[in-house]
């Protein structure tokens, strides 16, 4: 394999390992600066630059794109994979990790745990966020921070209400966050590649500091992660579109909560901590697959016109229950199941005798007129009952909203 890692950081540990682990495993690798590439686009023929020379051909790449080249390292991967060369984390899995507040709405709508979040802009939403998330103490965070800065617990709703108009001010971006009491000062990171967990470690903050990030002073030590909490890290890291990722979660009364998922990360910690050779494994994992790069299956699948991906539901009291793929009637109608999801796992290529049960849900490619009467309805929206808490701090906020006059006229939403 020719691996090509993309950083900016030739001597730091992390690209080092990496580099060190592909030599060992007698594979050809060479570190690219990431900033010294040239996107080269015309018809036909996507190509890329380096050092105003054109690339040769590699296998594989390795993303270790650092937050302040976001924007232009994911144009270079993302290049890379219309050159189709592998590359364990897409470019948009690297966009969507990278954003705070984006990586927490793709994952909502998945059953994976996530403090309660809100993000608001106008300082009369301020106090009522608070208020929906539960009150104070609260996490406040820059969603552009990394290793822990722009990270700050307020411990009351008026110091948070000040942080936030003080950050907003600033044009800081900000999110609030329900702060879970029993994991305070402590997170687990798990380090996943490809579809398992291959090291996890707890990092303990250290005196009245309620960060645990080891650039904070945070002590990191090994941890035996169970399969709920290893289920939940490698869930999060492809529900985003990545094969290599650390996973930050929080240790939650109602199991593992997602904290934070990341793209690029360090192995010198967790390296450290378990002894173990996490570098070795990411090179293996990618010299597995460098014939299998990531595609857009729906955007693959559907070129031909009135075809199309879509998820099936067999619901409850449906002719579908009890029958066999082959029975179903499926095929008949032009529509092939590509995997079959039963309670948490998911079953590729499912055979025809398989038996339907109430609850699968089937990823199916076929007519999208022929699929539209088994696509489930949208589920409605619940409507949440109001917490009592700081009420009174709520009424005087609408108080406040109702006495001053709007510069456009009234509302219509």
């Amino acid at each position: 394999m020719k691996l090509g890692i993309l950083s900016t950081a030739p001597n730091c540990y992390s690209t080092r390992r990496l580099k060190q682990a592909a030599i060992e495993r007698g594979h050809q690798v060479k570190v690219l600066n990431t900033l010294r590439f040239a996107i080269d686009i015309q018809h036909n023929n996507p190509d890329l630059y380096f050092r105003s020379k054109q690339l040769s051909s590699y296998d594989a790449i390795l993303p270790r794109i650092g937050a302040s080249i976001t924007y232009f390292g994911t144009a270079v991967v993302r290049q890379f994979e219309q050159m189709e060369v592998y590359t364990p984390n897409t470019a948009s899995g690297i966009g969507n990790s990278r954003d705070k507040l984006r990586s927490l709405q793709i994952l909502s709508r998945h059953d994976v745990g996530i403090p309660h979040t809100t993000f608001v802009r106008d300082k009369n939403d301020v106090l009522p966020s608070i208020d929906r998330i539960g009150g104070a103490p609260v996490i406040i965070k820059i969603l552009e921070g990394t290793q822990g800065v722009g990270v700050i617990l307020a411990d009351s709703t008026k110091v948070a209400e000040a942080i936030i108009e003080t950050l907003q001010s600033a044009r800081q971006n900000v999110l609030v966050q329900k702060f879970v009491a029993e994991s305070k000062g402590k997170d687990i990171r798990a380090f996943v590649v490809g579809d398992r967990v291959v090291a996890a470690m707890r990092r303990v903050a250290q005196g009245d500091e309620f960060r645990s990030n080891v650039h904070r002073g945070g002590i990191a030590e090994p941890v035996e992660l169970d399969e709920e909490y290893r289920e939940t890290a490698v869930r999060a890291a492809q529900i985003l579109g990545l094969r290599v990722a650390g996973v930050d979660m929080l240790e939650g009364n109602d199991g593992p909560q997602i904290m934070e998922v990341n793209s690029s990360p360090g192995l010198e910690g967790i390296e450290g901590a378990t002894g173990l050779d996490i570098a070795g494994e990411i090179v293996a994992y990618m010299a597995s697959q460098v014939d299998f790069p990531e595609l857009d299956v729906r955007q693959r699948l559907t070129v031909s016109a009135g075809y199309g991906v879509a998820d099936i539901y067999v619901a409850a009291g449906t002719a579908l229950v009890g029958k066999t793929i082959a029975d179903s009637g499926l095929r008949d109608r032009d529509i092939q199941v590509l995997n079959l999801a039963r309670g948490g796992k998911v079953i590729s290529n499912p055979r025809e005798a398989r038996e339907l049960e109430a609850g699968d849900k089937l990823l199916c490619y076929g007519k999208l007129d022929a699929m539209r009467g088994f696509v489930p309805d949208r589920p409605k929206r619940r409507k949440r009952s109001e917490p009592k808490k700081l009420e009174g701090q709520r009424d005087e906020v609408l108080d406040r909203m109702a006495s001053t006059p709007e510069p456009n006229g009234p509302s219509d939403i």
